[in-house]
């Protein structure tokens, strides 16, 4: 009888001490020309998951939770971001996804998000992936809806732009991002007069480049395109002779398009970022970044890293892991999140018609020699 009742006790013992574990999801491009921003997405996740699985795991309605992070790679196509999707809620039993990071790809897996209650991080820029019929989906990343305007307002007075080209994708990401830029161009008393839209595999520009040069440009806007896209317009629009301004307008990419197009062909190039180098935070987390992943980090990756910390705060507020609707209904209601980026809160209800998109500080930067350098601080409504 002793022997059965100790046995009993430590089966008791090891029931209470037994640590549940917590499963995040990521549908990321981890391959081909998008992987630089599904690797940053990916990496922060991991990274703030083993912020709080150090600390004895994500304490919520008094239990300890380990943190696993189960990703899958969608190659930046809208087919396998569902079929990730679909394994990760029905095989793996995720309540919290990060992902898709392209637009077509957020829009495909949405529906199967919504029907199964999934609380969803997206980096998809498209309008589309935020709305009132759309009430797991959150954005912790700025997209050009919200910076193009004063920064463009900025870029087009203190650089004398008149006439812009743009080489887009041909899908929803490019499309959205094209529309967008042309109305702010236009709003900033410069025009969008010459677009060439293009498959994401390709990788010969110059007869698209000739195109907009012949138009008579004087920049050329990169936004829109996969960091590795992005190198090659730059290298080959300067094979070709181009002397005008590059501007990025958004998608943090320097490192990748350094690597590509190399120093000279990218010095003076303007572009958008999050992050300034003065932040100690963001250094700080850079650091850490290269020293586990041996690589630069690339600029959407602290906004994820921010972005999954609201989400495990939420999940503690809520004081549940599997009620995603009250989960859903406290991330709503975080208010100034201290997070390494900055002061951070929701935004979007009058775009969007929901409160899921992040409003935080972004930053105009020139490049010279392979590095950023700050030339305007932003805000959502104007750059000085």
């Amino acid at each position: 009888m002793k022997k059965i009742a100790i046995t009993g006790l430590l089966c008791l013992a090891g029931t209470a001490f037994a640590q549940e574990e917590l499963k995040i999801g990521a549908i990321v491009t981890l391959s081909g020309a998008g992987a630089a921003w599904g690797q940053a997405m990916l990496y922060a996740t991991e990274l703030a998951a083993e912020d709080v699985n150090a600390k004895g795991g994500l304490e919520v309605g008094g239990k300890k939770y380990k943190v696993k992070v189960v990703p899958y790679d969608d190659k930046y196509q809208a087919g396998e971001a569902v079929t990730a999707a679909n394994r990760l809620v029905f095989e793996d039993k995720v309540k919290y996804i990060i992902g898709p990071v392209g637009s077509a790809g957020a829009l495909a897996v949405t529906p199967i998000m919504d029907k199964n209650k999934v609380v969803m991080l997206t980096l998809g820029f498209t309008d589309k992936a935020l709305g009132k019929d759309k009430p797991f989906n959150f954005r912790p990343n700025l997209t050009t809806m919200e910076t193009s305007q004063p920064q463009i307002n900025w870029i087009v007075k203190a650089k004398n732009i008149k006439k812009v080209g743009g080489l887009f994708p041909n899908d929803e990401t490019g499309q959205q991002i094209a529309q967008d830029l042309e109305k702010a161009y236009s709003k900033a008393g410069a025009q969008l007069n010459a677009k060439e839209f293009f498959e994401r595999e390709r990788v010969d520009m110059m007869p698209l480049l000739t195109r907009l040069m012949a138009k008579g440009v004087d920049a050329i806007e990169l936004d829109g395109n996969a960091p590795g896209t992005a190198g090659l317009i730059v290298k080959q629009a300067r094979e070709l002779g181009f002397k005008g301004f590059i501007i990025r307008s958004g998608g943090p990419a320097t490192p990748e398009i350094v690597n590509v197009a190399g120093n000279t062909a990218t010095n003076g190039m303007l572009v958008n970022t999050p992050i300034n180098p003065a932040n100690t935070a963001v250094k700080a987390y850079s650091d850490r970044y290269l020293a586990k992943y041996k690589k630069r980090m690339n600029g959407f990756s602290p906004a994820f890293y921010d972005g999954t910390h609201m989400l495990f705060q939420a999940m503690s507020a809520a004081g549940t892991t599997t009620d995603t609707e009250k989960v859903r209904v406290a991330l709503e209601n975080i208010k100034d999140f201290k997070g390494i980026l900055g002061t951070l809160n929701w935004t979007g209800a009058e775009v969007y018609g929901a409160a899921h998109q992040i409003s935080a500080p972004f930053y105009i930067a020139r490049v010279q020699d392979g590095q950023e350098v700050i030339e305007a601080s932003c805000s959502l409504t104007e750059c000085k």
